[in-house]
């Protein structure tokens, strides 16, 4: 209870420094505690998953082309059958 109090106190009295301080102050200061809590990769985890991600982005790429070259062709036989 009077940990509560003593915070209170502390509080400043003036409406818009506390709408300053809750609308600013407060969202950075809980930001910067949050990014420390944050457990970053070493070196060699960034550079392995993005060699996985660049492969597999290759891999879906060279896919997707594939289909569209198939489906290319098969609309043109289609036309070709029509005509």
């Amino acid at each position: 209870m009077t940990l509560a109090k003593e915070k209170m106190d502390k509080e400043p009295q003036n409406p818009v420094v506390r709408a300053f301080n809750n609308a600013i102050v407060q969202p950075l200061r809980e930001s910067r505690s949050e990014m420390k809590k944050v457990v970053w990769p070493s070196r060699q985890e960034v550079i392995r998953l993005t060699i996985v991600v660049v492969v597999l982005s290759a891999i879906i790429s060279a896919v997707l082309f594939l289909a569209d070259s198939l489906f290319t062709w098969l609309l043109l036989q289609l036309q070709n059958l029509v005509q």
